[in-house]
């Protein structure tokens, strides 16, 4: 009799632990959806993220890769011992606008715990890199994320506070597309703030980089 019923034990457990075994296995396996984690929307499930530009259209490609990335590194000047005077690079969430409603503008929300932010107000000048490896636009491709054709993009220049005109600008941009920003601990003194662009180059084709003037990226009429 005890064989019988250890069996129907195990079988009875196994059908109660079943679904949450497939559950946490299919979270394991599968990527966080979204452009930068689940939660931000999904331009490639819902075949919803646009062609990429004509490469020959280095400025409309440079808008397409900033309006589709949610996140990017912003390289620094080190102002922290021991490595002052070093380059640093974090990664930082982003926005240009809401999707399909980009600006070029890339708006941030920052914290002065953060590192990065001790380096700007001594030195704002950054750079911040964009990588469509972010999308599945490279993985669907089978393009490594140091492959040219894996396009990605170079903004430099200097990052400031927004002004009070531009606050809800910045607000909305960033909130629809990291909702969860709208809860960050507020005893951090967040604050919005820009990348006020000064150079661009697009690296999307074997060759090397294509230099875009701010005026050529801002004058895209970007759908």
């Amino acid at each position: 009799m005890a064989g019988p019923a250890r069996g129907s034990a195990r079988a009875l457990l196994f059908a109660l632990l079943a679904p949450a075994l497939a559950a946490l296995l299919a979270l394991l396996v599968a990527p966080a959806r979204g452009r930068g984690g689940r939660g931000h929307g999904d331009w490639d499930a819902a075949g919803r993220l646009p062609p990429l530009p004509p490469r020959e259209d280095a400025a409309r490609v440079a808008r397409f890769v900033t309006h589709v990335c949610d996140w990017g590194a912003l390289a620094t000047v080190s102002a922290q011992e021991p490595v002052r005077g070093w380059a640093f690079a974090d990664v930082l969430s982003l926005s240009d606008g809401p999707p399909g409603a980009g600006s070029g503008v890339p708006y941030f929300y920052l914290s002065p715990m953060q590192q990065l932010v001790g380096n700007l107000q001594e030195n704002p000048y950054a750079t911040l890199t964009l990588s469509l490896a972010q999308t599945n636009f490279c993985r669907k491709n089978g393009f490594d994320p140091q492959n040219p054709l894996c396009a990605h993009t170079i903004l430099a220049g200097t990052v400031t506070k927004v002004n009070e005109t531009e606050m809800d600008i910045a607000k909305q941009s960033l909130f629809v597309r990291h909702p969860e920003m709208k809860d960050w601990p507020a005893s951090h003194d967040w604050f919005f703030a820009k990348l006020n662009i000064t150079n661009i180059w697009v690296l999307d084709y074997f060759g090397g980089p294509k230099v875009v003037t701010p005026e050529q990226y801002y004058n895209v009429t970007f759908q």
